[in-house]
C-alpha cells in the first residue's frame, strides 16, 4: 500500500471565509515503509493571514510573496499524492481547504476524494486514547516522539512527526509481518515479525478474574437467561440421558 502522510498550513481556520492555503508537506510510505520520497511547497495565497495563523506558523505574506500560487503548482501536488491513502491528523479541515483550493481552479481537477482515501489519525487517537488530549504534540510525548525541534507549525515538519505518530499508533498492523523476509529498515518505530518460533515465545501471560468480576458476570448472564427464555450462550450444553 501507498500512503502519503500530509499536512497543511492555511492563513485562517476556515475556507468557508477565504482563507488559503500556504504550505503543503508529504511524507510517502509503501508498505508502511518511509520510502525517502518528500514533498513540500509554500504557497503564496494573494491574501493576508488571520492573526492566530500567523503567530503559530511564522509564515508571513511578504515572505510568500515570491513563491508560486496554488494553481502553478496544483498538477506537480496532485501527482504526488494520486492513487495514494492520504493520512492527516484532523483530516476534515485539510481535505475542507484542499478541495477548496481544487474549485476554485474550476471543474476538470474534481476533489481529492476522486483521486485517494483518508484516514484520520486524529480518529485512530481518539479510539486508542479516548478522553486524552489527542494533539500531535500530546502524541508525541506519549508515544515518544522527539518534538522539541518543533518551534512552529511547518507543513513538512509536522507531516514527518505524524509518520512517526501514525507508525506507532499502528504498530499493531505493522507487528503481523506477513510480508517477505527482508530485514527491517534501522530506526523503525516498530520491529517486522516474520514467524512464529514457540521454541522460544514464552509462556503465555495469564488473567485470572476476580471474585467481584466474576459476580458481574453471572449477574450479565443472569439477564441474558430471562431475556432468552432460560438459556444463554455462554452457558454449557445439557447432555441428554442416553
Amino acid at each position: 500500500m501507498r500512503q502519503i502522510i500530509l499536512d497543511t498550513e492555511t492563513t485562517g481556520l476556515e475556507w468557508k471565509k477565504g482563507n488559503r492555503v500556504v504550505e503543503i508537506g508529504c511524507v510517502e510510505l509503501l508498505e508502511r515503509r518511509p520510502t525517502g520520497r518528500t514533498y513540500h511547497q509554500y504557497i503564496n495565497p494573494q491574501r493576508e493571514f488571520e492573526q492566530g495563523a500567523a503567530e503559530v506558523t511564522g509564515l508571513s505574506l511578504e515572505f510568500l510573496s515570491d513563491k508560486p500560487v496554488f494553481d502553478a503548482i496544483v498538477d506537480e501536488f496532485l501527482a504526488f499524492i494520486d492513487g495514494a491513502q492520504l493520512v492527516i491528523h484532523n483530516a476534515a479541515f485539510d481535505v475542507g481547504f484542499l478541495d477548496y483550493e481544487l474549485s476554485r481552479l474550476g471543474e476538470r481537477y474534481g476533489r481529492l476524494a476522486d483521486r485517494v482515501t483518508v484516514e484520520d489519525s486524529l480518529l485512530l487517537a481518539r479510539q486508542r486514547f479516548p478522553g486524552q488530549r489527542n494533539s500531535l504534540d500530546a502524541l508525541c510525548k506519549r508515544l515518544g516522539v522527539d518534538n522539541t525541534h518543533r518551534q512552529l507549525h511547518g507543513a513538512l515538519l509536522d507531516a514527518q512527526l505524524l509518520c512517526d505518530v501514525y507508525l506507532n499508533l499502528t504498530a499493531g498492523q505493522r507487528e503481523i509481518g506477513f510480508g517477505g523476509a527482508e530485514e527491517a529498515t534501522p530506526g523503525a518505530p516498530a520491529a517486522v515479525v516474520h514467524h512464529f518460533d514457540p521454541a522460544v515465545a514464552g509462556a503465555r501471560p495469564r488473567v485470572t478474574a476476580s471474585a467481584d468480576e466474576l459476580a458481574a458476570h453471572e449477574a450479565r448472564l443472569a439477564v441474558l437467561r430471562k431475556k432468552a427464555g432460560g438459556r444463554c450462550l455462554w452457558d454449557p450444553p445439557v447432555l441428554e440421558a442416553g
